[in-house]
């Protein structure tokens, strides 16, 4: 029987709202590493003239539209955060669109391990696409202080974008590697850094 080659690795990054994943990320992919960012498929499923935001107009109004035709994604998300029902059937409907997306990336990929970043990866199911799962990890007081800062949004705002995600102690108990991010940007690199040099070694042994 032909033997195929091994699978590349995939890890997957996730992390609450305001602990770092994007930095955590950006040092990897200043190392070579191909970064296929859930959030970013996510508005690609959603741009003007798709089938998704057709569907999202006819059920929660026009008013979730900007005058360029794009979605007012604050609006958007004021609703589905407010009301668990109109949250699940936008997750029905978007979930699919961007895994397929998220799946196509990652066979594209040709760095020697890949990343998927994704806030949600274990509420979406995403996490089933990846061979590792690397927490970003921070207090959730530090959360909500550098999320206000960086979004200028009410501490109400975040603690209901936190509430809809798992808790800090869930993404725990659930992760193959945990970063804690509550320090300086240079201490948060050199763990990076390590990281990167592990994963080769993994990527070596295959997933």
């Amino acid at each position: 029987m032909e033997k195929h080659a091994p699978r590349k690795l995939v890890v997957g990054v996730t992390g609450g709202i305001g602990s770092g994943k994007t930095t955590v990320t950006d040092m990897l992919a200043e190392q070579g590493i191909d970064i296929i960012d859930a959030d970013v498929v996510a508005r690609l499923v959603v741009q003007p003239g798709t089938q998704a935001l057709k569907q999202i107009a006819q059920h929660f109004g026009d008013e979730i539209i900007h005058a360029d035709g794009s979605l007012d994604r604050s609006a958007l998300r004021a609703k589905v955060f407010a009301d668990a029902d109109q949250r699940a059937w936008l997750e029905s409907l978007l979930h699919p669109m961007i895994r397929q997306e998220i799946q196509l990336q990652l066979a594209q990929s040709q760095s020697p391990y890949s990343v998927l970043s994704s806030p949600l990866l274990f509420e979406s199911g995403q996490h089933t696409l990846v061979d590792k799962v690397l927490l970003v990890d921070t207090s959730e007081e530090l959360q909500l202080s550098r999320t206000q800062v960086r979004d200028d949004t009410s501490a109400e705002a975040v603690t209901a974008i936190m509430k809809a995600q798992w808790s800090r102690k869930k993404r725990q108990e659930h992760a193959d590697l945990i970063i804690l991010n509550d320090g300086s940007l240079a201490a948060l690199k050199a763990a990076v850094l390590e990281l990167h040099q592990q994963l080769l070694s993994l990527t070596a042994k295959g997933p």
